[in-house]
């Protein structure tokens, strides 16, 4: 009986542990739902509409993978899911929204945002009144003000507080001295005159209630301040309460009839004008089409020098007679096991015109030598000599594994069949070896395309293009030039439209890899290769 017992015990309490594992997890599931619906309300109160959208959908997400029986796998997965959703993918939609915004100068914050500062500013009306003050401060920072009116009526104000008139022993006022100030209020501390002026915070501070606010202007007066603007939703506009003009919302600024604009401003769709102005704008056409010529040059001529010297070192070192190949061919190597970034940094200090080696034996040996960072023509051969030294010996190695690959009895059948050294070349090995090299053959035409690091670290694009209305260089390409406009200077702050550039890269790069492949069918060669 007592074993039957025991049986009926342990069989309620196994059936019961999975319910309050599962009520558990449920309610943790409850708690974290609501932190994010809390952290969504403030993020949609302050205008952030996109960063919404992610946080809703990878709720909504992450509810049904943990709540739905058949996406049970998905469970171990989904803390790695939502990093990458918040870190990968929000960033690309994000950009793609960007692209269709003002976002970037003065042209940072929402919109709500804007008005709230807008709002905060005020000024003197002229029936505004002044007055004379004495500060206080609590143990907890806090501070007051007892104001005299010209009529020699004191008032106490704190900041968000009604503005009041009280009496000695109201409201913790202690007695007052000869000039009308009380000389204890409770909790406060009175402060003296050279304390209370050198304060920084004080001036800051707006005493009294929303609506009518006074604020210390110099030592001995403060005055009582009205709002300069009121916002009018009808409108959609700010109007100025001391000059009556109205500033109507404008593509995300607050602008009046007259072109005067207030700061800051906020940001606003302006749909594809960023990619219009790309491609009309009189004022970019100019910089423009330089700067999307010398990027197809200079991919196009870093892939044709590059892999040019990577494949005739590699055919030269495939003979197997060639002396110290081993020796020689670790040396040559060398370049490609120093990192890029102390390469560059090499190079241009081997190029500056007053210290560097090379300029220093230019012009010991023939009297001159190229400005390499002033002149346009003698910086681009720069940069491409340096993307050389940097990339051949990448080459080499990739075309001399090719190489081995190449059966040796296709050349002695090529060489009974009077084939010479040329024609093997030309007719074998160079089209065996696209074959296997031909994908990273376009892998490197579009990082150099996008080859940021080497135009940035030797001369940031330069030299400048003269009377451009955005900043730009001679040997700037794309990517260079968005990060000019977006990061460099206030007047090349633009986010958006460096967005914009940046899609229209992505499609560019990712028209040229597609045709590239699709014309010259490697995926379709190598599968029949294989």
């Amino acid at each position: 009986m007592t074993s039957i017992t025991g049986k009926h015990v342990s069989k309620r309490a196994a059936s019961s542990t999975p319910i309050v594992a599962r009520l558990l997890k449920i309610a943790l599931l409850v708690l974290l739902d609501a932190l994010v619906i809390w952290f969504i309300l403030k993020l949609a109160s302050l205008g952030y509409y996109p960063l919404v959208a992610v946080f809703v959908i990878i709720t909504l997400f992450v509810n049904i993978i943990l709540l739905r029986h058949e996406t049970y796998p998905l469970r171990w997965m989904v803390v790695g899911l939502v990093l990458m959703a918040l870190f990968t993918i929000y960033p690309i939609f994000f950009t793609v929204w960007v692209a269709f915004t003002n976002y970037g100068e003065s042209h940072l914050i929402t919109k709500q945002q804007a008005i709230n500062q807008l709002l905060n500013e005020k000024y003197l009306p002229p029936a505004g009144k002044a007055y004379t003050w004495t500060a206080f401060q609590s143990a907890q920072g806090d501070y007051a003000l007892w104001l005299i009116n010209p009529e020699g009526n004191g008032f106490l104000a704190k900041p968000g507080e009604t503005i009041t008139r009280p009496l000695p022993g109201e409201s913790g006022i202690g007695e007052f001295d000869d000039k009308g100030i009380p000389q204890t209020i409770e909790g406060y501390e009175r402060l003296n005159a050279i304390r209370a002026v050198t304060d920084k915070n004080l001036p800051n501070i707006l005493f009294g209630e929303e609506g009518k606010t006074i604020q210390i202007r110099s030592s001995v007066e403060a005055s009582e301040l009205l709002p300069l603007y009121l916002y009018d939703p009808e409108q959609d506009a700010m109007v100025n309460q001391e000059t009556a003009v109205v500033y109507k919302n404008l593509r995300g600024t607050f602008t009046s009839s007259t072109g005067e604009a207030l700061r800051p401003g906020f940001v606003s769709s302006i749909k594809f004008n960023n990619f219009r102005d790309f491609f009309v704008s009189p004022a970019l056409r100019g910089p423009m089409f330089q700067l999307v010529t010398w990027n197809f040059a200079f991919a196009f001529l870093s892939l044709l020098f590059n892999f040019g010297l990577g494949l005739a070192i590699a055919v030269l070192f495939n003979d197997p007679n060639f002396p110290f190949k081993k020796l020689i061919r670790s040396l040559l190597i060398i370049p490609y096991t120093v990192p890029a970034l102390i390469t560059v940094l090499i190079w241009r200090g081997m190029l500056n015109p007053e210290l560097g080696v090379i300029s220093r034996i230019m012009q010991d040996l023939f009297n001159w030598s190229p400005q390499w960072f002033t002149d346009q023509l003698w910086a681009k051969i720069a940069i491409l000599v340096i993307n050389l030294w940097l990339s051949y010996p990448y080459f080499m190695l990739i075309c001399s594994g090719a190489l081995q690959s190449i059966s040796q009895d296709i050349y002695e059948a090529a060489i009974v069949d009077g084939a010479n050294p040329w024609q093997k070349f030309r007719l074998i090995t160079l089209p065996l070896l696209l074959v296997a090299v031909g994908p990273l053959l376009i892998a490197s035409f579009t990082f150099n395309f996008n080859n940021f690091n080497l135009i940035y670290l030797f001369n940031a694009g330069g030299p400048p293009i003269p009377g451009t209305p955005t900043p730009a260089g001679y040997t700037d390409i794309l990517i260079s030039y968005v990060y000019n406009l977006a990061f460099s200077g206030s007047r090349g702050v633009n986010y958006g439209f460096a967005a914009a550039i940046t899609i229209i890269i992505f499609f560019i790069v990712a028209s040229i890899t597609l045709f590239q492949y699709r014309y010259t069918r490697m995926w379709e060669e190598v599968s029949e290769n294989v």
